[in-house]
């Protein structure tokens, strides 16, 4: 009986645990946008560089 108690118990903390790590995930998630356009201006520098040199 206390067994089944405990089993619920901790289930419902690993769901609660697994939603707060999801939701953590997409908030401080980097959009896509911005992530290209950090890329593409490392590359632009990268070529930059490398012509000056």
């Amino acid at each position: 009986m206390v067994a089944k108690i405990w089993k619920k118990v901790c289930f419902l903390i690993l769901i609660v645990a697994i939603l707060f790590n999801i939701t953590i995930k997409i908030v401080k998630r980097v959009p896509y946008i911005k992530q290209l356009q950090s890329s593409a201006q490392y590359v632009y520098d990268q070529e930059n560089k490398n012509k000056t040199n």
